[in-house]
């Protein structure tokens, strides 16, 4: 079993020894074809696998949706499935019970930012110790295409069919204003530094927000003339900009903040 990201010309491609922390009898998973969601899990994994990570010592605590299923079943690891949008408090309380354990929050724009949004603000104002990781592909993808916290303006939904009136979250700019230091955002086109990002995370024991743009093209690319997941793909690559301290709002910033 092999599993390949592709940037430009340059890959991840999963070492076979990383597929410990895989549940191999989720296959063939869940994820709808296009959904970048596979891309984060490939990158996730392969950070634990380069860092050898210890599987006993590690958590992953996930809430309800497609971002949620990045965890849990996937990952052979420790997992928490929690109740829709509680993913962060708790693993406020996992990394409370027990300190020594690195404790990682992966879950979606609808969990984390908009049923969840409360406990990610506090999370960041408290600077708790945990990785909070979220699969933003600014839909409720799960249960039927709703427009989430994070859908864009003008973006059609199944509730804003003649696109979104809303002002967005720009989940990089609330954690900060709440107190975050160490805040990225990449897309799922960026999968290497995204990659690698995870891996200077998983190794320290501090507070980590990693916005990850990720596709839909099932909910949100067919209502957004984005059906086919490489035109997704491909706007995202256009779209996006590094982050060297200013920022651009028809861009869709990446790097660190």
């Amino acid at each position: 079993m092999s599993f390949r990201v592709f940037r430009g010309q340059s890959q991840i491609i999963m070492q076979a020894e990383y597929l410990k922390y895989v549940r191999k009898n989720v296959f063939p998973t869940a994820f709808c074809p296009g959904c970048g969601h596979g891309i984060l899990l490939n990158a996730f994994v392969t950070a634990l696998g380069e860092l050898d990570f210890d599987q006993d010592n590690l958590v992953v605590v996930s809430g309800i949706g497609c971002g949620a299923w990045i965890g849990s079943p996937h990952l052979d690891v420790d997992t928490l499935h929690t109740t829709h949008g509680r993913a962060v408090a708790f693993a406020t309380g996992v990394k409370l019970a027990n300190p020594q354990l690195k404790v990682v929050v992966i879950s979606g724009d609808g969990d984390i930012a908009t049923i969840g949004g409360n406990h990610l603000i506090h999370a960041a104002r408290r600077q708790i110790p945990i990785i909070v990781i979220c699969a933003n592909n600014n839909i409720y993808g799960m249960t039927g295409g709703q427009a989430s916290a994070t859908s864009p303006c003008g973006a059609k939904t199944m509730t804003t069919p003649k696109g979104s009136k809303e002002r967005p979250f720009d989940l990089v700019k609330l954690v900060k204003g709440a107190g975050a230091e160490h805040v990225y955002r990449y897309t799922v086109y960026h999968a290497v530094p995204l990659q690698k990002t995870l891996k200077e995370a998983l190794q320290h024991d501090e507070f980590y927000f990693i916005d990850v743009i990720s596709s839909c093209p099932v909910q949100y690319g067919r209502r957004n003339e984005m059906r086919e997941p490489l035109k997704m793909l491909n706007w995202m690559k256009g779209q996006s900009e590094r982050y060297q301290g200013e920022d651009h709002a028809d861009k869709i910033m990446i790097g660190k903040f």
